[in-house]
């Protein structure tokens, strides 16, 4: 096994039809997501390890420096206080957090992908340091965290519920597998693979373990990327125990406060939905609590549902689907609309000045999608973690990789933008490892078939039925919709390519070898399936109409009646104040005005903007008044829309998505 080739975990229950992502080092992207991909590998990665160690994470870490617990604090909260304030406590020189093992993770990760990307051995000696620091933190029984190895000895496993043991452990394993499947190196993988030993020792069914499970979700879709690369079936049984065990009564977050003499109902959140433990999991059919939590939670329950063709998770997890998409998401892709939660609150509740819709969630939600997409190509899956990538997650990412968003609100009034650096520091390494791994997303490998997620410039490899393939898309989306794909396996091998064509698109056609073929004999679930033996150089030309839409929400959404959305193809747009002057809530766009496209290269990287003539309500006449009984005079105006991933990137100023309709 190389390290860009996965194990499937020995002895677990694979269904014929379960579709892995690519590895990584498997997929080479170019165009669109190849020039993020490079500001990552340019800036992100590097601006990412050098504010965690300017936020001294490294303090925290490395074991041949003065534990920063040992200064003494204005006030050492306990792990409840350390909750309620944000894990956080501040002492007379020193500001540590519980969740810096998963800021590493992440970062790690992070500079795995872009050392893939783009040779950096400044950055990778640096990384490699920290490892090092890890290897030696680690205990010799295998455990490993530095806040309970350095802040609060002798306390871990005690309160699973506030403290991001596991989530922490979790992330860690992420960047592990990473870092291996990147570069090679596997001294991460063999600390996290005995790490999680250590909690397999500690965890599960079996008499004398504990039954419980972390606050935080997210190890478990970490423990199924573990299993996959190792091959070690425990690995996966762990991440299903979590999984089910979940919501199980007697509640084990209950039974853990009692044991550390604290009060089970004295929870800062009130309530388990907040973690999503307030059920079992199969019995869950809306989406709770904190966005993050849920979408890591359905990640991995969506994996378990995969790997072990798990119908009564599937179809929790369909129900669960079907409550976001019609209840809870923002037209972006952007989740979670509460800064008090950071996640949920009642149905139809989006308000767009103040949408939380954090940068992590959105990009949870492209985790969930994709895993859903394991269980068999489905465009309701891939379409959302098409408009979760393209708008709500990347915004939260500066073109030039330097600069992040931790919310994503859908208006502005000029007061919103990036920033260097966050106390919760969890958004910035979570987009740059997504942006940094984004070939993973584009295709789905089962025992017979290719499915093909996204379209954009790359090349793939495969193997397939005991032959290397390589598959190789030229396109310009997704500013153009005309995408040809070169096949050419290393002898004539059988298989199935899966080609999506996305809801959005009104209009499409396929051709094989220049042959036309009947797309809606050959589509279902909104893929296109062409079985044949394929040959060296075959072509495949599928052209979709990049459409103009005006798009509308539900009425119950009372933030946004008699507004309107433009999209184009899977694109979201909005109007900034440097296209459109100030006042922008004051523009109103007629039903019958006509939208125009237009490329301009020269513009935010190169971009397609939108165009149309609508009116603006003048102020000019209206003098001191507050109201008067006749409404105000209008001027015709011609509007311009740019993506909306892209706001922010120019002059500041007021930024609006749903423009009213007149």
């Amino acid at each position: 096994m190389t390290a860009s080739q996965p194990a499937a975990a020995t002895g677990t229950a694979k269904p014929k039809l379960a579709f892995r992502p690519l590895p990584v080092p498997q997929v080479d992207v170019r165009g669109f997501w190849g020039d993020r991909v490079d500001a990552v590998a340019a800036k992100t990665a590097g601006i990412l390890y050098d504010r965690c160690v300017e936020a001294r994470m490294l303090e925290q870490i490395d074991p041949d420096r003065p534990s920063p617990g040992l200064v003494i604090p204005f006030h050492s909260p306990s792990p409840d206080e350390a909750n309620a304030q944000g894990a956080e406590f501040t002492g007379s020189t020193v500001t540590t957090q519980m969740f810096w093992d998963s800021d590493w993770g992440k970062t790690i990760e992070t500079a795995a992908y872009s050392l893939y990307r783009r040779r950096n051995p400044d950055l990778e000696k640096k990384i490699d340091a920290v490892i090092d620091m890890y290897g030696k933190l680690q205990q010799p029984d295998g455990y490993l965290s530095s806040w309970y190895q350095r802040i609060q000895p002798g306390l871990r496993w005690t309160n699973l519920r506030d403290c991001h043991e596991l989530y922490c452990a979790g992330h860690l394993i992420e960047g592990a597998v990473a870092y291996y499947q990147a570069t090679g190196k596997r001294k991460l993988l063999d600390i996290m693979s005995r790490y999680a030993d250590h909690i397999a020792s500690r965890f599960g069914p079996e008499p004398g373990k504990r039954k419980g499970y972390c606050g935080h979700e997210e190890i478990e879709l970490a423990l199924v990327k573990l299993a996959r690369v190792t091959g070690e079936k425990k690995y996966m049984e762990l991440a299903k125990y979590f999984i089910d065990q979940r919501g199980q009564q007697p509640h084990y977050f209950d039974e853990e406060a009692r044991a550390r003499g604290a009060d089970p109902k004295a929870y800062h959140f009130k309530t388990y939905e907040y973690n999503q433990s307030h059920k079992p999991v199969r019995e869950q059919d809306k989406v709770v609590g904190h966005a993050v939590r849920a979408m890591y939670l359905f990640s991995g329950m969506a994996d378990v549902a995969t790997e072990y063709g798990d119908d009564s998770l599937r179809t929790a997890l369909d129900r669960l689907w079907d409550d976001l998409m019609t209840k809870s998401l923002y037209v972006t892709g952007g989740i979670g609309p509460s800064a008090h939660n950071e996640g949920f609150t009642s149905d139809y509740d989006l308000p767009n000045d103040t949408a939380y819709a954090e940068t992590c969630a959105s990009v949870g939600l492209v985790f969930w999608a994709s895993r859903m997409l394991g269980m068999g190509p489905n465009t309701r899956y891939a379409d959302m973690m098409e408009r979760a990538l393209y708008n709500g997650s990347i915004s939260g990412l500066s073109l030039d990789g330097s600069l992040f968003f931790y919310e994503n609100p859908l208006e502005s009034r000029g007061g919103h933008h990036r920033w260097k650096w966050h106390r919760c520091p969890c958004c910035p390494p979570n987009i740059g490892r997504m942006v940094a791994s984004i070939g993973s997303y584009f295709y789905g490998l089962a025992d017979d078939a290719l499915a093909v997620h996204l379209y954009g410039d790359s090349t793939a490899r495969f193997e397939i039925a005991g032959r290397q393939v390589s598959l190789v898309q030229t396109c310009n989306y997704p500013w153009d919709g005309a995408v040809a794909i070169e096949v050419g396996p290393e002898a004539p091998v059988e298989f199935t390519l899966h080609l999506r064509i996305p809801a959005w698109c009104r209009k499409a056609a396929l051709k094989v070898n220049g042959k036309m073929l009947d797309l809606e004999a050959a589509t279902s679930d909104g893929y296109a399936a062409i079985r044949r033996e394929w040959r060296q150089g075959d072509r495949v030309e599928l052209d979709l109409e990049m459409s103009m839409a005006r798009l509308f929400a539900n009425p119950n959404v009372r933030q946004d009646i008699g507004r309107v959305a433009l999209a184009r193809g899977p694109l979201l747009y909005c109007v900034e104040e440097t296209d459109n002057g100030g006042g922008l809530h004051r523009i109103a766009l007629p039903r019958t005005a006509r939208l125009e496209a237009h490329k301009e290269p020269n513009l935010l990287g190169g971009v397609v903007t939108l165009s149309a003539i609508g009116s603006r309500a003048e102020t000019e006449n209206w003098g001191a008044d507050l109201y008067r009984p006749e409404p105000p005079a209008t001027e015709e105006t011609k509007l311009k829309a740019v993506p909306y991933f892209a706001w922010d990137n120019r002059d500041p100023g007021e930024m609006l998505v749903w423009l009213r309709e007149g």
